[in-house]
């Protein structure tokens, strides 16, 4: 056997070995991993902490890091119609409606999935640390995730900006306002709303996010009348949101 042919082999040797072990070898668009095996809870997710005081506050760039996450269910694609399909369709008791806490329990499509809320460490919320560290799977699979931003006054001409790897689609107060789908990195105001009104008190803001493969994460903030980031309020999930 000739060199050539050697390393040919050798090089088959290590794909059969990596593909086995379920490593993705065709990522694409900076995609990771693929999605781990559902094995149980792993740890504490690197960029998500529990929970700590009844309310906090966006960061300087006004992200909103305060958020519930639903463990994920099944999706079908990330493109706009078979996405929105899954999303819209309604999986369990109070979606889009509820104010959820940390380790508030539904029944989605016959499953039982738990809230879990976290404060991001980072301007953005890793969705596929916050699954992989629950032994869940991340490929082709969507998560609702929810938040409260309290105003302490009605707030005119708002706008929510928002970013997510892969689709999503927001709500605030029950309204559609922002949709993306397809494949795509979570860029910060990928998708900005039409300006809408903030009433004083608790306003609520819903999300899907779905991901068709590897990493995923989401990023969201509010815009002011100028365009500037939204930080005079307070942010809260759960009981302390009501």
């Amino acid at each position: 056997m000739g060199m050539r042919e050697r390393v040919a082999v050798g090089v088959l040797g290590v794909v059969a070995v990596l593909v086995g072990a379920g490593v993705t070898l065709a990522g694409g668009r900076g995609r990771g991993p693929g999605a781990p095996p559902a094995t149980g809870p792993r740890g504490r997710a690197p960029t998500l902490n529990a929970v700590t005081g009844a309310t906090t506050v966006p960061d300087e760039q006004g992200f909103i890091r305060r958020w519930a996450l639903l463990e994920p269910m099944a999706a079908n694609g990330i493109g706009e119609k078979a996405f929105r399909e899954v999303a819209l369709k309604e999986h369990f008791a109070g979606q889009l409606k509820m104010v959820p806490g940390d380790g508030q329990k539904v029944t989605a499509d016959g499953a039982g999935l738990t809230w879990h809320a976290y404060d991001t460490t980072q301007y953005n919320v890793n969705l596929y640390h916050f699954s992989y560290a629950l032994g869940k799977a991340t490929n082709n699979m969507i998560w609702y995730v929810a938040t409260v931003v309290n105003a302490a006054e009605e707030m005119k001409d708002v706008r929510l900006a928002i970013g997510s790897n892969d689709a999503s689609i927001w709500w605030v107060n029950g309204e559609e306002l922002v949709g993306l789908y397809e494949n795509r990195m979570d860029t910060f105001d990928d998708g900005v709303s039409k300006r809408v009104t903030l009433k004083k008190g608790a306003n609520v803001i819903w999300a899907a996010i779905g991901n068709e493969m590897g990493p995923t994460d989401f990023c969201a903030r509010l815009l002011d009348k100028e365009g500037k980031p939204l930080k005079n309020v307070t942010v809260s999930v759960g009981e302390a949101a009501k």
